[in-house]
């Protein structure tokens, strides 16, 4: 199982992040499915692509790493429109709310070695990564296995990451949705 930690490397200059709303748990794999069988087709400039499910089912999470946003530019030009086209003819209606351009912040990774039952996405004033960042580095509640925090590119917001042993996550902790990882693909 890949971990979040693991796969970000020296070369990314983007991290994108993003949600599909399916509705249900057999739409979201059948369109996690077209969009991996495309993976051999997609640019060598994407280094890798988480995609994890709703612990629900309604909705699937992509993050993805770029060598830079103008690599990812051009390929939403260029080539998305194809990339996607397999996917909305099989799962019609999927709602994109949209794209979350980002760049990685710190990071706190209390366990490297357990696989992570849960994947939580939270959101953090922009500008918070740092100071988050110390705090949780300070006390990790318990069952957190790592967390990382992209800031969006206009500092709007940070988008938290967080792997957990369990579900069980402290209500305090910034976790609006809950997934599974689905699959991944890396060059």
């Amino acid at each position: 199982m890949s971990r979040l930690h693991t796969m970000h490397r020296p070369e990314a200059g983007i991290t994108l992040i993003s949600r599909w709303e399916t509705g249900t748990e057999e739409r979201s794999r059948a369109a996690a499915d077209a969009l991996l069988a495309g993976w051999p087709d997609r640019p060598d400039q994407e280094l890798w692509q988480h995609i994890f499910i709703d612990l629900d089912g309604s909705g699937l999470l992509f993050c993805s790493q770029w060598t830079s946003a103008e690599a990812h530019l051009e390929f939403a030009r260029s080539g998305r429109a194809a990339a996607i086209r397999p996917v909305d003819e099989l799962v019609p209606g999927i709602e994109r709310p949209g794209l979350n351009r980002t760049r990685l912040g710190p990071g706190v990774v209390p366990d490297e070695v357990r696989a992570p039952a849960v994947t939580a996405v939270g959101f953090l004033p922009g500008g918070s990564a740092e100071a988050a960042a110390a705090q949780l580095s300070a006390a990790p509640p318990a069952g957190l296995l790592a967390a990382h925090f992209h800031s969006t590119l206009d500092d709007s917001q940070v988008i938290v990451l967080s792997e957990w042993a369990t579900d069980d996550i402290p209500p305090a902790f910034p976790a609006d949705r809950r997934y599974r990882l689905f699959a991944s693909a890396s060059r």
